[in-house]
């Protein structure tokens, strides 16, 4: 699995029938500090997961086995919503503190 963080959401009205009713997100891969790479993927989505979200990704034929997934055509899906990533017992990621943050810009 690898991480990333939500960037967007893709529609696409014309695709295969096995696609229909698969939300579609982009996904910006994030290496071991954290820090955003410049490799983006679509993904699969079926764990509801929004945007700025920190996620788990499974690649390949792992991101067929979830059940109803087996023909879907896609090369990831994400299936989790991280809560915290800890490195080296240094706190590298938590969601609670993410949406704590005031907006860029916000007074």
């Amino acid at each position: 699995m690898q991480i990333a963080k939500v960037r967007g959401t893709v529609v696409s009205t014309q695709k295969t029938r096995t696609l229909t009713g698969m939300k579609l997100l982009l996904l910006q891969f994030i290496d071991a500090d954290g820090q955003l790479l410049p490799k983006y993927e679509v993904a699969g989505d079926t764990v509801g997961a929004g945007i700025d979200e920190w996620v788990l990704v499974s690649r390949g034929g792992a991101a067929r086995i979830e059940s109803g997934c087996e023909i879907r055509p896609l090369d990831a899906m994400v299936v989790g919503i991280i809560d915290t990533i800890t490195v080296e017992n240094r706190l590298l990621y938590s969601k609670k503190d993410e949406y704590r943050r005031p907006a860029l810009g916000a007074q």
